[in-house]
């Protein structure tokens, strides 16, 4: 059985789920008449602390429609943290949907300190006709490609008092939102309310098939709705899969401390392997990046032994725990990984 570690977009709906989403009540979602769709989006709308929500296809749309709500096309400049979701897996799309510019602040784990973005900031002269225009500040909870690292609340907050000082707009990627309100304790509203736009992503660690949701003020969310229809059109009865989002919700949240607890066996247990380079202090939810001396020759021969793991440049590799894989998985990760090193040495 193949241990599937590359990413936590592999869960596949439990019974319960599938259950959930073969009762959901349906109608015509762009009409506002799919009950279960609407119950979703009002929810996510309190969780979040926002006014409204719309239920969408993927992470990478409510990013995507975020970032041409707030953005005016024409140079307009969006900061983000390094190797952010929008500029290194959504194909550009900023660039072509919005005419965005995305700056990358520097920052090891994927976060950035406010003094980093005031400076940023202040290399724009106001009213300069030759650089970008400062408009949106992104921030990716957790920051996925650095290693699932929890945004400290403080930092979020010192960044946004630089936002509103410069009145520029700020959009929170959610894909991990309920991850980084496991692991610290602090409910997703505190994390997200004093964001112009903020989204939850359903297809990861909370065990859903498709779909997420961006919230933001009703006029906002309104505005969201025409580029929905411009990107796509509604989904109709989406109710089918609304009604996985609500199960995720009542029964895959806390279950996260699971992965989390899973993910720091697996990097004890790869920090005791020879030839593999981690730091165990800096897995805090459910991502693990560690270093191998030939990452593709690592993976593959690590898959031809039953575990998929994913190579993130020359030497990286990530794991990521969720909610398809349990104790034994580990178990059967740790085994590989000590049969797997030597063919990744030089």
């Amino acid at each position: 059985m193949l241990v599937d570690l590359y990413s936590d977009t592999q869960t596949r709906p439990s019974q319960g789920m599938r259950a959930a989403m073969a009762a959901a009540e349906v109608g015509d979602e762009q009409r506002r008449e799919d009950p279960t769709t609407t119950e979703l989006e009002e929810r996510v709308a309190a969780l979040l602390g926002h006014e409204a929500a719309v239920f969408l296809p993927s992470g990478t749309m409510c990013n995507e429609i975020a970032i041409r709500l707030h953005i005016r096309p024409g140079g307009d400049e969006v900061f983000v943290g390094r190797d952010a979701h929008p500029l290194e897996a959504e194909a550009g799309g900023p660039a072509v949907l919005s005419g965005a510019v995305i700056t990358e602040l520097e920052g090891e784990d994927g976060t950035f300190v406010p003094e980093t973005l005031e400076r940023a900031i202040r290399a724009r002269p106001a009213g300069s006709r030759y650089a970008p225009r400062p408009r949106l500040v992104c921030a990716e909870q957790t920051a996925n490609l650095r290693g699932g690292t929890v945004w400290p609340l403080e930092r979020l907050r010192g960044m946004l008092g630089i936002v509103r000082e410069h009145g520029l707009r700020a959009h929170l990627d959610g894909a991990r939102l309920m991850n980084a309100v496991v692991a610290s304790g602090i409910e997703a509203a505190a994390w997200a309310s004093d964001f112009d736009s903020a989204w939850i992503d359903f297809t990861k660690g909370l065990g859903a098939p498709v779909g997420a949701c961006l919230a933001g003020s009703a006029e906002l969310i309104e505005e969201a709705w025409r580029w929905k229809q411009m990107l796509g059109g509604a989904m109709r009865q989406s109710g089918v899969l609304a009604a996985a989002g609500l199960y995720a919700l009542d029964n895959n949240v806390d279950r996260l401390a699971d992965d989390h607890n899973r993910a720091r066996r697996l990097v004890e247990g790869l920090a005791e392997i020879p030839g593999i380079q981690i730091e165990p202090a800096k897995v805090e939810t459910n991502i693990v990046i560690f270093e191998v001396p030939d990452a593709e020759v690592f993976v593959r021969a690590l898959e031809s032994k039953g575990v998929r793991m994913g190579a993130l440049d020359a030497r990286r590799v990530r794991a990521v725990t969720h909610l398809d894989v349990d104790d034994a998985g580990i178990d059967q990760a740790l085994e590989a990984a000590r049969a797997t090193v030597p063919a990744g040495v030089s």
